[in-house]
């Protein structure tokens, strides 16, 4: 348990943090980009939860929902985009810059062929549908 504020009351008592699983949504353009991720994904999973991590939340690549979707027309301004929603720990607010980046230096490494990257990491508050154990 961590100790965090209950309501609008000022007393601090003890709740359990929800463990607040990150979603990646990487746009695509073409069919060829999509088949080029396919292989792709379980390495990137494991990569975005290894730079996710920090000492409020240790990550597996199991806790990571990863969607490839395929966009149409040409207002996208790289040649694939990632945009990476996670809860706002204080490490990551701090590291958001150094996160994208490295994400993205790891996608252009690993599939040069696809073009520009372009990597955004969205940090706020949010719940999901389903109980904690």
């Amino acid at each position: 348990m961590d100790l965090g504020i209950v309501g609008s009351n000022p007393i601090i008592r003890p709740v359990k943090v929800l463990n607040h699983m990150p979603t990646v949504n990487i746009f695509f353009r073409t069919e060829e980009q999509a088949t080029e991720f396919q292989s792709f994904l379980s390495k990137l999973k494991t990569f975005i939860a290894s730079e996710l991590t920090c000492n409020d939340k240790k990550l597996s690549s199991g806790e990571i929902s990863m969607r490839l979707i395929r966009v149409v027309g040409n207002g996208m301004i790289g040649s694939i985009e990632a945009e990476i929603t996670a809860h706002a720990f204080p490490e990551r607010v701090r590291n958001q810059d150094a996160i994208c980046l490295a994400v993205a230096d790891y996608i252009k490494k690993e599939l040069s062929a696809l073009g520009e990257v372009k990597v955004w990491l969205v940090l706020c508050e949010f719940g999901h549908s389903w109980k904690e154990d």
